[in-house]
């Protein structure tokens, strides 16, 4: 199977079918501009039916024996794996991505199925006690219904099924816009290996559209009681808002800027490894990246020229050869906006440790250091390669320049001293903090989200059953009730 051919359509009610919009989507390879796709939108038409399609089939999901929905994901699992070179050379042509980050993509994906399994068992009900004699009490925990998820276009693949996979096992339906960007790794293809794997039409429907065409429908229509949304900080306020409009449930996985700390007893060695990793997989594209890189000024002179060396050694270049650490951005926009922050930063007056160049997508990694406290760079989010060293004066100074930013997902603290680097991680506002590791980091089991304007709520562990349920309460009066009246 061709990828880019067989699966450029909408998928809708387990139908593969061109859309009926106006205008294209064009699926460009960020590395060498070539052609893979040419995928016709969905129509707000499209996207109703696509919902409809999911509000009926969802019922008979639900009712379905939990043991047979769990076997769809075991099935999902073997089909990824028999498809395993295959999807990475997608990953690899229509994200730009690395080797390196294809199997790291593949692999999650396939955790996240595997968690799927104990979820499918979730405890559906629960007796709890009451002050009224004679009375039981339960709680049921039902599926919300249809589940609307916006994927971005960094790790298509895995933020897709990140969603799709726990609301699916949890008895729900679902209906997914990928990204423009990557409407196959991001879109379809989860619905063909879902489809593979035996799922039954019409649970998991794939839109591939833009708000150009349809608005806010996605958002505003009557029947998903949840939206699930991975992108930027400004969509994600606007999805807030719309969705707000007729109390939906929002699931916001946005920005950030984290920050990672090297304080004054660190192994320089491996904080140097830490940060290098936090900083540039995924070419920076990822919102757990550490922009900044947070040094006690005690240790900071040793720090700094082995981080800038290790920088200078990564590849930069073909993200098809194994050797490459770095390829190109998602497109010429992300390319020119990182460059220009760069060049912003230092008519501010920063100095440039590394400077990286620009070659069509590619851009070579940038290391910055004496920003002005004012400048927007501290605060932002970069989303390309580009590290700012930020020396600090003791844990107190780290933990105010590590908070001093609008957003709040992830850290990571670098102390010989654990109990140290515990109390400092403690301190900062962040949903997610790593002591002696990467900022980057995600597993399935354990509550994944930010605070300020990095989201709102959390996906993976007991979370995933809060965000993708709803409670119901049934009581049993078994002895006859007095009335005052």
């Amino acid at each position: 199977m061709s990828y880019f051919t067989d699966l450029a359509l909408q998928c809708i009610d387990g139908q593969w079918r061109p859309g009926t919009g106006s205008w294209d989507i064009i699926d460009f390879n960020p590395y060498n501009g070539e052609k893979l796709a040419s995928i016709t939108v969905a129509t707000r038409d499209e996207v109703d039916e696509a919902y409809r399609a999911a509000e009926r089939a969802q019922r008979e999901w639900a009712a379905t024996n939990p043991y047979a929905r769990r076997r769809v994901f075991e099935r999902a699992i073997r089909v990824i794996e028999e498809q395993e070179s295959a999807i990475t050379e997608a990953i690899v042509a229509e994200l730009g991505g690395t080797r390196l980050k294809a199997a790291f993509e593949i692999h999650m994906v396939k955790e996240f199925f595997r968690e799927a399994l104990q979820l499918a068992l979730t405890p559906s009900a629960q007796i709890l006690p009451s002050s009224v004699q004679g009375k039981e009490n339960r709680v049921h925990r039902d599926p919300v219904g249809v589940v609307g998820i916006i994927s971005p276009f960094n790790y298509p693949f895995l933020l897709a099924v990140k969603s799709a996979a726990p609301a699916l096992a949890l008895g729900n339906a679902v209906v997914l816009k990928p990204h423009q960007s990557t409407p196959i790794c991001g879109g379809t293809l989860v619905a063909k290996i879902l489809q593979d794997a035996g799922l039954p039409p019409g649970l998991v429907n794939v839109v591939i559209t833009d708000s150009a065409e349809i608005g806010d429908t996605l958002i505003e229509h009557p029947v998903p009681k949840v939206i699930s949304f991975t992108g930027s900080d400004r969509v994600g306020r606007h999805v807030s808002t719309v969705a707000g409009r007729t109390f939906k449930r929002v699931i916001l996985q946005l920005g950030s800027n984290s920050g990672l700390v090297v304080l004054d007893d660190a192994d320089v060695d491996y904080a140097v490894d830490a940060a290098v990793y936090s900083r540039f997989v995924n070419q920076g594209q990822l919102c757990m990246a550490a922009n900044r890189i947070i040094v006690d000024r005690r240790l900071e002179p040793r720090f700094t020229p082995k981080f800038v060396e290790r920088v200078r050694r990564l590849v930069v270049g073909d993200p098809a050869d194994p050797a490459t650490h770095i390829g190109p951005l998602i497109n010429s926009r992300q390319a020119e906006r990182v460059t220009a922050i760069v060049e912003q930063a230092l008519a501010e007056g920063a100095t440039a440790l590394l400077h990286g160049a620009a070659d069509g997508n590619l851009v070579s990694p940038s290391v910055l250091t004496d920003l002005p406290v004012a400048s927007p760079l501290l605060h932002e989010e970069i989303f390309g390669p580009v590290a700012l060293i930020v020396p600090v004066d003791g844990d107190e100074e780290a933990v105010h320049v590590a908070n001093d930013t609008p957003y709040g997902l992830a850290g990571a603290v670098h102390s010989s001293d654990i109990e140290r680097g515990i109390a400092v991680a403690r301190r900062i506002d962040a949903g997610m903090v790593h002591v002696n590791d990467s900022t980057v980091a995600d597993e399935p089991t354990v509550p994944y989200g930010g605070e300020k304007l990095s989201g709102l709520g959390r996906l993976n562990g007991p979370q995933v059953v809060e965000a993708f349920t709803t409670t119901r309460w049934l009581s049993i009066q078994r002895e006859r009730s007095e009335f005052p009246f």
